[in-house]
C-alpha cells in the first residue's frame, strides 16, 4: 500500500515536472517574466515631448517648480508631527528655490530668443522696431527676476549648509556622527562662501 502511494506520487511528480519543463520550452509564449509594463503616458518625460524648446524647457521648469512647492507646502506640518526630520523639510524648501532660479533661467532664454526673432523679423521689414523694443524690455525684466532668483537661491544654499554644519557639530558632540562628516559639511560651507569668478 505505501509503496503504491510512494509510486503514485512519483509518477505525478515527474509528470508535473515534465509539464513544467515543457512550458519553459516553449519560446513562441512569453514567460511570466518576459512581459513588460505599458508605457504610460504619465512617465514618458518632459524633456521627450519639447525636446530642446525654449517654451518646452519653459513649460517643463514650470511643472517642476510646481512638484517643489506641493511637496514643500506641507513639510513643516509633517515636521511637527514627527513623520519627516528637520533636513527633509529645509532640503525640500531648497528644491524649490532652486527650481524658481532654473525656471527663471528658462525665461530668460525664452526671452532672447524672442528678441533674436524680432531682430531678425525687423531685418526683413516682417516686424516693427516698437516689437522689438517690446521684446528686448521683456528680456531686461525677465534678466533682473533671474538675476533675484539666483540671489535668493545662493542666500538658501548658504543657509542650508551653515545649518547642516551646525547639526553636524552637535551630532558629533552627542556621539551620533563622525568627524568626516563635520568636515564634508564645513568643505561646502566654504565652497558656498567662496567668491565666484
Amino acid at each position: 500500500m505505501i509503496r503504491g502511494v510512494a509510486l503514485l506520487v512519483t509518477f505525478l511528480s515527474s509528470a508535473i515536472i515534465a509539464s513544467a519543463v515543457d512550458q519553459s520550452s516553449n519560446s513562441d509564449e512569453p514567460g511570466e517574466f518576459d512581459i513588460e509594463p505599458p508605457i504610460l503616458k504619465q512617465n514618458l518625460s518632459d524633456e521627450l515631448a519639447e525636446a530642446g524648446t525654449p517654451e518646452g524647457d519653459v513649460a517643463r521648469c514650470e511643472k517642476k517648480l510646481e512638484r517643489a512647492k506641493r511637496n514643500a507646502a506641507g513639510a513643516e506640518r509633517l515636521w511637527k508631527i514627527g513623520v519627516l526630520a528637520k533636513v527633509e523639510v529645509e532640503q525640500r524648501a531648497l528644491k524649490a528655490i532652486k527650481c524658481e532660479a532654473e525656471l527663471a533661467s528658462a525665461r530668460v532664454a525664452q526671452a532672447k530668443g524672442t528678441v533674436a526673432e524680432q531682430e531678425s523679423r525687423v531685418a526683413s521689414g516682417e516686424s516693427t522696431k516698437q516689437q522689438l523694443e517690446v521684446a528686448k524690455t521683456a528680456l531686461a525684466q525677465s534678466t533682473e527676476a533671474e538675476q533675484k532668483a539666483l540671489a535668493k537661491r545662493e542666500s538658501a544654499e548658504l543657509e542650508f549648509a551653515e545649518a547642516n554644519l551646525r547639526r553636524q557639530q552637535s551630532l558629533l558632540k552627542l556621539g551620533s556622527a563622525h568627524k568626516s562628516d563635520v568636515t564634508n559639511a564645513e568643505e561646502k560651507l566654504a565652497e558656498l562662501k567662496a567668491p565666484k569668478n
